[in-house]
């Protein structure tokens, strides 16, 4: 049960994720020529959910790390393996903001300045600015997942103790790195979109968005893994319970940042903050707005309450879906309001696009775990972790 043997993951199950995958991207080529309007902010959703799982996972495993956590540590390669949907939601999300920069609506219509009161925002709102910062957000966070992975892997084959204080450092370090920059990425990539609307609290309303979806996955993947015989050691009930807690605290920490937010600017009403919401509750937006709390806090919140909820793997496992449908919902409403005249419509070219994300990410994390050891069985905390105990 404790062995260091790859996970063998069924062949069968890659190849219909690389064809779904395929299909998804098929869908996105032809939609590109027929239905922009709609594709394009497709796109865009599905990048920054790739790039969302990508550093829900670091910053998972970089919080064990830093805190000394050793519950987590049977299942880690699950969130390790997580990190590798970065490169795959970067090249994304590079290929839709060089490919259809109208997304913006300020790229090169910045209306002029003779006071020059406005001088930091011509000069942040520039198109090459915009992309060499978008480069450096995704550099810095590969750089990191790469070298505290490999650092992981490389104990696997040496058991030096030494490499988990490295990558205690490293975590520490890249967790200042990922707040300040995520923070920036988030106002780049979806607060731009509106670049008439400014919200000082949106950044940590976007991080707790990413780490309850990635909570999700990696309740979702480690539930499988577990149930397909891949993950042998993990996750028991104890593990389940403290994911359970986790997914629990960050719905809430979500829906609190959502209140904060919109509490404050409903209080104040002024018209530069309101315009937000006032997209989001006319024109047939509502549903979406109420949707988006019922599956991102208020239905994980009262499913997840009773403690035997946290500690059984299907009822877990249905609320991290709920959670995971959310996190689309909730980028749905961030990125469409603006760019996409109209009420809301979900067709065919969304839901595609939509399930080849969730395709290449099950296919990129499935392949990572398959490449090394299933347990990192030669941490000098993974025996304490099999007896993890409240």
């Amino acid at each position: 049960m404790t062995d260091d043997r790859p996970g063998r993951v069924p062949a069968n199950t890659l190849f219909i994720l690389k064809a779904v995958g395929l299909a998804g991207g098929l869908a996105a080529l032809a939609g590109l020529l027929s239905a922009q309007t709609r594709v394009w902010p497709g796109l865009l959703v599905a990048a920054l959910w790739l790039v969302g799982v990508g550093l829900g996972g670091l910053m998972f495993v970089a919080i064990q790390y830093v805190s000394g956590a050793e519950w987590s540590v049977a299942f880690r390669r699950v969130p390790e393996a997580m990190t590798s949907t970065l490169l795959a939601g970067a090249l994304l999300l590079l290929a839709v903001l060089v490919g259809h920069p109208a997304l913006y609506p300020w790229m090169g219509k910045l209306a002029p300045d003779p006071e020059g009161t406005l001088w930091f925002r011509h000069w942040w709102l520039a198109q090459p600015f915009f992309l060499i910062r978008s480069v450096i957000y995704l550099t810095t966070w590969l750089a990191f997942a790469v070298a505290i992975v490999r650092r992981s892997r490389r104990q696997d084959r040496t058991g030096e103790v030494a490499l988990t204080r490295e990558n205690a450092g490293l975590s520490a370090a890249g967790l200042v790195a990922c707040g300040i920059t995520l923070w920036l990425a988030s106002c780049d990539w979806v607060q731009s979109l509106e670049p008439e609307w400014y919200s000082t609290i949106f950044g940590v309303y976007h991080f707790s968005g990413i780490m309850t979806g990635g909570l999700a996955v990696i309740v979702l993947c480690t539930v499988w893994l577990h149930r397909q015989g891949i993950l042998r050691a993990a996750p028991t009930e104890q593990h389940l319970l403290d994911l359970g807690r986790l997914l629990f605290a960050f719905c809430t920490f979500w829906m609190y940042i959502w209140f904060s937010q919109y509490m404050l600017i409903w209080y104040a009403n002024i018209p530069e903050e309101t315009v937000y919401f006032v997209r989001r509750l006319n024109d047939g937006w509502g549903a979406v707005f109420l949707a988006n709390m019922l599956l991102n806090w208020a239905i994980p919140f009262l499913v997840l309450l009773p403690q035997r909820c946290k500690q059984s793997w299907r009822i877990l496992s249905a609320v991290a879906g709920v959670v995971l449908l959310g996190r689309f919902v909730d980028l749905y409403q961030m990125v469409y309001p603006p760019v996409v005249a109209g009420p809301p419509g979900i067709g065919g070219w969304e839901i595609a696009i939509w399930l080849g994300a969730l395709a290449i990410a099950a296919l990129a994390i499935l392949v990572t775990i398959g490449s090394a050891a299933i347990h990192p069985v030669k941490d000098p905390s993974f025996a304490k972790s099999l007896q993890y105990q409240q």
